[in-house]
């Protein structure tokens, strides 16, 4: 089924006149909507997982924790409304001493208008129809248009008619959450006139080509895409002496999570030549079992990136998982050097989905840093190390190519939470903002200052009585409200 431009423009001009009433809601009304769609995923949980896994095989332990997530993140966003500092309340007084005179100045943020999101294949649910880019978008005062994506049509028709008319029945105005589907309505979505955001999760060339029509706009608009990461992981010499083999057990088990199709997987770890660590990998690779992939697109290209990464002279094979069957995928590790990556990033850092990974082997510091150098932007980067090894001067790489940083365990799993960052230098994404989190809201925000403005005119939130009771700042003095 493909969306027509007849029925695009039908509904972006209902998000459009959608888009007053929701920027005008008190933050208690907003929460209660957003709690309403919550509640109506929880109410057909058992209808929507079933439609799941018919159409992504992910099985249903997975997708039950999935739409848990999902409802938990509408939950989220529903106290970070009612909380209100993501409003950035800021009052300066007039002050008619200062030179120049500086008159009233009362600043915050709004909702940008109505938001295109675009539905990711690996999560059917968290980062979908009403995923972490829809609740943000909705908790900043928008309504949403969302792209459905085809590996999961019917689930996504379905998921969009329950939250709508929940939405609805809450007492929120028609047009604040509508699907479209199809490619081309979904470039279309992205350079419509109403469309004023878009949000993203997907491939590197799909998220650039739409990237690029959004910035070619005669209005551009921000474009908030999570595109690739490989995730470096570090392991020191003394990690893997201390506990090399829990290490592996740890690696294996993270690669082949969800068949290797989270975009958080450990895709290039960087371990000491000469330490064994390959032997512990390999050790529990084999017995480590793969499982169908998510689209017919994603099983075809998976062979061809392991083919691509094989096809330079340096990889070798270090251990395969179990066979698959025929339409799986079987886990794979490979090896390869630090020279190598530093000599040839394009062909051995190319981020392939699935369940593969890359050892890559230093027998210097200078080795190690010369192929971190190399790493793209991603979304995390892992360090195992030991109290007395020195890794300054890698700690200091890592956080200047990935935006979440872990010490401890494996990057595949995202906390949805108030301090999260789910982003990165690019390719991960294309701006400094995160999609998982409290403060993934900020996107679809944009500041206005209201200037000596009588207070009867002023937006509630910004008017003395208001004030009073929720996080601001005056006069550069930080109040906490209530």
């Amino acid at each position: 089924m493909t969306t027509s431009p007849a029925e695009l423009d039908a509904l972006a001009q209902a998000a459009a006149a959608a888009a007053p009433v929701w920027r005008a809601t008190d933050a208690a009304t907003r929460a209660s909507w957003l709690r309403a769609a919550a509640d109506a995923l929880d109410a057909n949980i058992d209808e929507l997982v079933e439609i799941a896994d018919q159409e992504t095989r992910l099985g249903e332990t997975r997708l039950r924790g999935e739409v848990g997530r999902t409802t938990g993140q509408l939950r989220l966003f529903a106290t970070v409304v009612e909380e209100g500092s993501y409003l950035e309340l800021t009052i300066d007084d007039a002050d008619p001493s200062s030179t120049p005179p500086r008159p009233e100045l009362r600043r915050m943020l709004t909702g940008v208008g109505p938001v295109a999101v675009f539905s990711a294949s690996n999560f059917p649910f968290a980062f979908s129809v009403a995923g972490g880019d829809t609740a943000s978008a909705l908790a900043a005062g928008n309504p949403v248009i969302v792209k459905a994506h085809s590996g999961h049509p019917r689930l996504s028709e379905r998921t969009a008619a329950i939250v709508a008319g929940a939405l609805v029945e809450a007492g929120a105005p028609v047009g604040s959450l509508a699907l479209v589907e199809g490619r081309e309505a979904g470039n279309a979505l992205v350079q419509h006139p109403s469309i004023q955001a878009a949000g993203f999760t997907g491939s590197l060339g799909g998220g650039r080509a739409l990237f690029d029509l959004a910035s070619g706009r005669p209005d551009p608009i921000p474009f908030y895409g999570e595109l690739g990461s490989v995730n470096p992981v570090v392991i020191t010499p003394a990690a893997v002496a201390a506990r090399g083999e829990a290490l592996a057990q740890g690696l294996a088990g993270s690669f082949t999570l969800g068949v290797g199709q989270f975009c958080t997987k450990p895709g290039v770890v960087f371990v000491p030549e000469g330490a064994g660590f390959e032997d512990f990998v390999a050790g529990f690779a084999t017995g480590a079992a793969g499982g169908p992939l998510l689209t017919e697109r994603i099983t075809a290209a998976f062979p061809s990136g392991i083919e691509h990464l094989e096809a330079d002279p340096s990889v070798s094979v270090v251990a395969e998982g179990l066979p698959a069957e025929p339409g799986s995928a079987r886990p794979v590790v490979l090896s390869t050097d630090a020279a190598a990556v530093a000599a040839r990033p394009e062909t051995l850092l190319e981020e392939c989905f699935g369940p593969v990974t890359l050892l890559v082997r230093y027998s210097s510091d200078e080795e190690l840093h010369a192929a971190l150098e190399a790493v793209p932007g991603s979304l995390t980067a892992t360090l195992h190390s030991e109290s007395g090894d020195d890794v300054t001067a890698v700690l200091e790489v890592l956080t200047r190519k990935a935006g979440r940083v872990l010490f401890a365990g494996w990057p595949t799993g995202v906390a949805v939470t108030w301090s999260q960052h789910h982003g990165g230098p690019w390719p991960a994404t294309t701006s400094l903002h995160t999609s998982v989190g409290a403060t993934a809201i900020r996107r679809f925000l944009r500041p206005v200052v209201f200037q000596d403005a009588p207070a009867t005119l002023l937006p509630e939130v910004l008017r003395d009585e208001s004030l009073a009771l929720l996080p601001h700042r005056r006069n550069g003095v930080l109040h906490t409200g209530r």
